[in-house]
């Protein structure tokens, strides 16, 4: 059995070895003498063993404890590594991804939930059949840092109820808000739906034709994959476009499909002009020569480290510049200057 404990003072998760056989009952006051306390995924777990004895206690022990009296949190207050709390949230997305934990194959179900206050990556491991666009009520989950942004995690010991939840957004409100400009991304370390608009200044290496390991589909290097050895590595289109709105500069991740389209060749023509031009920097060179000055639009997922903010897109889109309406709005500026 598993859940979670309260003495009113804190919530923590439990799990009970070989407990009643007619369970147990919310809101009843237990005493345990010999539990263990260990760390679960980085978080402390109240464990009754073999060893432990448990008891009834009287309820007046301890103040009463319902439900409701859960903490209530949105995405805004949540920070790595709390839990105890109560979340009422809308699914923007979620979709299955088989992963690799030790030597065990599992799936996680990785997406995106939101409320009035912001959005938040999910990764539950267990399937709670969440689908796009319900709302739901979660107790029973806890936040890590992942990519040094707030991860709301779900296991089997989670709580999801549907609720109504009409006062929450709808996933097309928050995939389509405006574009902010990149100084306020910056400022807050990325996001989990970000959208920003600006020029196209430059290309990062590794652009062009890269090579992955067919296994993690990591870069690979001299055919050497970090974590796989010497592989046989499968081309790849990429391009690690350098985006800049004059308040300030991020990196977009394009993977095949967005370079393909943007710069209107594909992996399989760009293998050809490198067969007959064996010069990796060629391809960047024209890629960034298709793409220098044009102005485009990207929502996605941004990460802030040493470098900057990167974004890994949802959506690009190239935006038409009116040259006119440009030309006269710098005149007008300019005007108020002298």
């Amino acid at each position: 059995m598993s859940g979670l404990l309260s003495d009113g003072t804190a919530t923590v998760r439990f799990t009970w070895w070989d407990p009643p056989r007619e369970g147990i009952e919310r809101g009843v006051v237990i005493r345990a003498v010999g539990a263990e306390v260990r760390e679960f995924r980085g978080r402390a777990e109240v464990t009754f063993g073999w060893k432990t004895r448990v008891g009834p206690a009287s309820p007046a022990e301890l103040p009463r404890v319902d439900a409701d009296d859960v903490p209530f949190r949105t995405v805004r207050d949540v920070r790595p590594g709390e839990e105890g709390f109560r979340i009422e949230l809308r699914v923007v997305r979620v979709a299955p991804k088989s992963v690799t934990v030790g030597t065990e194959r599992r799936v996680v179900y990785e997406g995106l939930v939101a409320d009035r206050t912001g959005a938040i990556s999910l990764s539950s491991w267990s399937d709670f059949g969440l689908k796009a666009g319900e709302a739901v009520r979660l107790a029973g989950g806890y936040v890590r840092a992942f990519r040094g942004r707030p991860q709301l995690v779900l296991d089997e010991r989670s709580i999801v109820v549907r609720i109504e939840g009409s006062d929450l957004p709808e996933p097309g409100q928050l995939l389509a808000a405006p574009p902010r400009s990149i100084a306020e991304v910056e400022d807050e370390g990325g996001g989990e739906a970000v959208a920003v608009e600006g020029l196209v200044v430059g290309l990062l290496p590794p652009s062009g034709i890269v090579f992955r390991c067919p296994t993690c589909q990591r870069t690979v290097r001299s055919g050497i994959c970090r974590v796989h050895g010497q592989v046989d590595g499968r081309a790849d289109l990429r391009a690690r476009i350098v985006l800049d709105d004059g308040t300030g500069a991020l990196t977009v991740n394009a993977n095949r499909a967005d370079t393909e389209r943007l710069w209107g060749v594909t992996l399989e023509e760009a293998e050809a002009r490198l067969r007959s031009q064996p010069d990796p920097s060629l391809i960047e060179e024209q890629i960034l020569e298709a793409l220098l000055g044009r102005r485009l639009r990207v929502r996605g997922a941004g990460t802030r480290d040493d470098f900057g903010v990167t974004l890994t897109p949802e959506s690009i889109d190239r935006v038409d510049i009116d040259l006119e309406a440009a030309a006269e709005e710098l005149s007008a500026r300019l005007g108020e200057r002298r």
